[in-house]
């Protein structure tokens, strides 16, 4: 009877999306080693990829023997691989507070392939340096792809390195972009700090009612995101003055330029 049981457990096969030819390798791994690591971080069964087509086959254990969110997560570490991004920067991605941005650049220039480079070498710069710094600023990994631009890290600077790319995208100087981020993450410190105040006292009146209510300063926070959302996208490149409001930095903050 114990192998009649055995057959009947259910397992969920899941297809995940298609790698390109060019990028199944990178996903297989030296003799099947970055495949073999993905399975082990997602915890699932079997993780086959076809390596003619690019398909991929998931197998997960019965409920309770593997974590849902990352079987939700796993399409998307695929996703980054196949467009460009280190096999190890995307498994990042299984970690509970990572996620997982596309931007399509032909949404800013459509299907011209000159367009589509010139933008993305503005993305890159010059020796990759303003990539490198968008990810320094924003604590995300970069990657880009064909017409792709595929951005992985925590929630906070990943919202502010979209917003970066789509700047820059939609032609925004570089000086204006690393200001946005440069003002962006002293304002995150700056907020973490209040935040960690409000924490401390307790509110001093009963919560009306409203999801705001339930943390103390969302409401403040959000108002002040939308703000300066609107701000940034609002500087004229051609305004000295205000692009040298952008790019003034912190007292504690400075930009160090190295050659690769």
């Amino acid at each position: 009877g114990i192998e009649k049981h055995r057959a009947s457990r259910p397992v969920m096969r899941q297809s995940l999306p298609r790698v390109p030819k060019d990028r199944i390798a990178v996903i297989i791994g030296a003799k099947g080693a970055t495949s073999k690591a993905i399975r082990e971080a997602a915890g699932c069964l079997k993780f086959v990829i076809d390596s003619e087509s690019g398909d991929i086959e998931v197998e997960w254990g019965e409920p309770g023997t593997y974590d849902p969110v990352k079987a939700m997560k796993l399409p998307d570490v695929v996703k980054a691989i196949g467009r460009g991004m280190a096999p190890d920067a995307a498994v990042r991605l299984l970690e509970d507070n990572h996620f997982f941005e596309l931007v399509d650049l032909r949404d800013y220039v459509g299907k011209r392939s000159n367009q589509q480079r010139r933008i993305r070498d503005r993305i890159i710069g010059r020796q990759g340096k303003i990539r490198k710094l968008i990810e320094q600023l924003t604590d995300t990994q970069i990657s880009i792809y064909n017409s792709t631009v595929v951005l992985v890290g925590e929630e906070s600077g990943l919202f502010a390195a979209r917003q970066a790319i789509e700047m820059l995208a939609g032609g925004s100087e570089h000086g204006t972009v690393i200001g946005f981020l440069e003002r962006d993450r002293k304002r995150a410190r700056m907020e973490s700090r209040s935040l960690d105040v409000y924490e401390e006292r307790a509110p001093s009146s009963a919560p009306t009612s409203g999801f705001e209510n339930l943390v103390p300063g969302l409401a403040e926070i959000s108002q002040e995101r939308r703000n300066r959302r609107m701000k940034a996208a609002q500087v004229d490149p051609e305004d000295d003055e205000a692009v040298t409001e952008m790019m003034e930095l912190a007292e504690d903050e400075a930009i160090t330029w190295e050659e690769e």
